[in-house]
């Protein structure tokens, strides 16, 4: 269904060295020797040019079999969206080749496929049209696609006047429901709301397992990757490092990335009398964890300096999920913490019980002062990333990330 062999893409990066000029030479010179200044100081105010080669993608190779669902993960950088852009047409590889067996639909970006001019009927025809399905078989699908995206009081306005989130449903709603043999997936469902996503999630599923289509989907949502897809690519600078069954490939790509996440040029507010250098996820051995499971406590290790002393500290924690809803708060008011009095730089730890549910969560950090939560002496919002994995519970792909809470049932 798709062949991978060798594929490669390039780009020639240029860089600009030199090239300051004084004025004063340029007056003095010009009315020297003007056809020979001319010619010299162009190259002198233009600087030195230097090309470095850049491999996006470099020497991949995979298979992928009829009705498989194959996940690709990986840091930002990676080559993930360069390595799609090469599979679906819009950039041509330097190196290699891509054969793709069948009729290919892709959702890379917001607006991909879709002429904005055209209504949102329109695109739908157009891209039917494009998958070589005729205009009956079209209109088969269409109150399936139409339902799906929930875009119906819409269909007749043209596209360039949709927001990103209905782009996106309709988006996937055509590329689902028009039957590809092909269907690859960029991490742009992220654009879509929580509700959205899980039906796009379950509609991919159904996909692969019912209809025995393929799918190639990328994305940072390793919960997501690992309900889908029986196999997975990690790409790192270009390249695979690792392929193989998802839980194994997952595993070792939480396993071997540092966690510490510096904030130095973090967005942040607040009156500055402390500033938070680096958050990092901690196991119980005190070592940085990608990926906390849910059979110990959360565990978050706070380094920061110290610029003039406080008094009566409060930190406050917000915990999101990855759509931006909130999950919970801690706070260390109330606690022995308020008699504390930082006046050097340091690190703080805050340990937990951990009651997420499997999924990616965000932390909102806020430092206050003089036991007040209206001194905020320091601010980040998206300050931290993490991911809660699954050791005991496994909690469905379609539940959102939320509070997971033991229980227990028994007839009586």
């Amino acid at each position: 269904m798709i062949e991978v062999k060798n594929l490669g893409k390039k780009y020639n990066i240029t860089h600009q060295q030199g090239g300051y000029v004084a004025l004063r030479d340029v007056l003095t010179n010009v009315f020297k020797n003007p056809f020979s200044f001319a010619k010299h100081k162009v190259k002198q105010i233009t600087g030195t040019e230097t090309k470095e080669e850049f491999w996006a993608v470099k020497n991949v190779n995979f298979t992928v079999e009829k009705g498989e669902a194959v996940g690709i993960i990986g840091a930002n950088g990676a080559g993930k969206s360069t390595l799609l852009k090469i599979l679906t047409g819009i950039t041509p590889p330097t190196t290699g080749e891509a054969i793709m067996r069948g009729k290919t639909a892709s959702l890379l970006e917001v607006g991909t496929g879709f002429h904005p001019e055209l209504t949102g009927r329109e695109n739908i025809f157009f891209n039917g049209a494009i998958l070589g399905m005729t205009k009956k078989e079209i209109i088969k699908k269409f109150d399936q696609i139409v339902d799906f995206a929930g875009v119906k009081k819409f269909l007749d306005t043209p596209v360039k006047h949709y927001s990103s989130g209905m782009n996106v449903r309709l988006a996937f709603a055509v590329a689902a429901h028009l039957e590809p043999d092909i269907l690859i997936i960029d991490e742009v469902l992220a654009v879509g709301d929580a509700d959205f996503q899980k039906k796009c999630l379950g509609k991919m599923d159904e996909i692969t397992k019912k209809d025995g289509r393929t799918i190639l989907f990328v994305s940072h949502n390793m919960e997501a990757i690992q309900n889908l897809c029986d196999r997975c690519l990690l790409l790192n600078r270009g390249k695979i490092k690792k392929h193989g069954p998802t839980n194994e490939v997952i595993d070792y790509y939480l396993s071997s990335t540092k966690n510490k996440q510096d904030l130095n040029n973090a967005k942040r507010s607040g009156s500055g009398e402390i500033k938070i250098k680096s958050i990092q996820l901690i196991d119980e051995n005190n070592k940085d964890i990608k990926s906390a499971n849910n059979l110990s406590n959360l565990r978050f290790l706070l380094t920061y300096n110290i610029f003039t002393p406080i008094n009566s500290p409060i930190i406050s924690v917000g915990i999101y999920n990855i759509s931006g809803n909130p999950i919970s708060y801690i706070s260390s008011f109330g606690t022995n913490f308020l008699n504390q009095i930082i006046k050097k730089d340091g690190q703080i730890l805050f340990e937990l019980p951990n009651y997420l549910s499997t999924g990616n969560y965000k932390l909102n950090i806020t430092i206050h002062t003089n036991n007040s939560f209206l001194n905020v002496s320091e601010h980040i919002s998206d300050a931290f990333n993490f991911n809660v994995s699954s050791k005991k519970h496994k909690i469905p792909y379609w539940v959102e990330n939320n509070i997971f809470l033991p229980s227990k049932f028994k007839i009586l």
